[in-house]
């Protein structure tokens, strides 16, 4: 069965990566760190914003999967999927820019990805409980 939706925002969170991961690669680059952090605070912060996508994203992108396999209205899905992207924005945008410390698109992008993770958790939940199509 086709994933268009699931697609879509697969395809978009792997762009999303490479753009965290690009910002890795040259700050080792013009601060010669082939491995680890050193002593790089800027660093350190740019891993951890692509460290902590690559976690996320596997189970979100999952349960969405799910969710729309299931049969979960499309608009559901698009809303789920663009809250997901806006969510890793607000998150990579706040880590950098707090430089690791508190910044509101920190802690709204946490937010936005913790209650996706419970919203898709709940509906696929549903959807196994009530079945398909819920």
């Amino acid at each position: 069965m086709p994933l268009p939706v699931t697609a879509l925002y697969l395809s978009l969170s792997a762009l999303l990566m490479l753009v965290f991961a690009w910002g890795v690669v040259r700050l080792r680059r013009s601060e010669k760190i082939g491995l680890g952090a050193g002593h790089s605070k800027a660093l350190e912060v740019a891993i951890r914003v692509h460290g902590n996508f690559m976690e996320y994203a596997p189970l979100v992108l999952l349960m969405l999967a799910c969710a729309e396999l299931n049969g979960l209205s499309p608009l559901y899905l698009h809303l789920l999927g663009a809250s997901w992207l806006i969510a890793r924005v607000l998150h990579g945008i706040g880590l950098t820019q707090g430089r690791g410390g508190y910044h509101a698109g920190r802690f709204l992008g946490t937010l936005g990805t913790w209650i996706l993770v419970l919203v898709l958790a709940l509906i696929n939940l549903a959807q196994w409980g009530f079945g398909p199509g819920w």
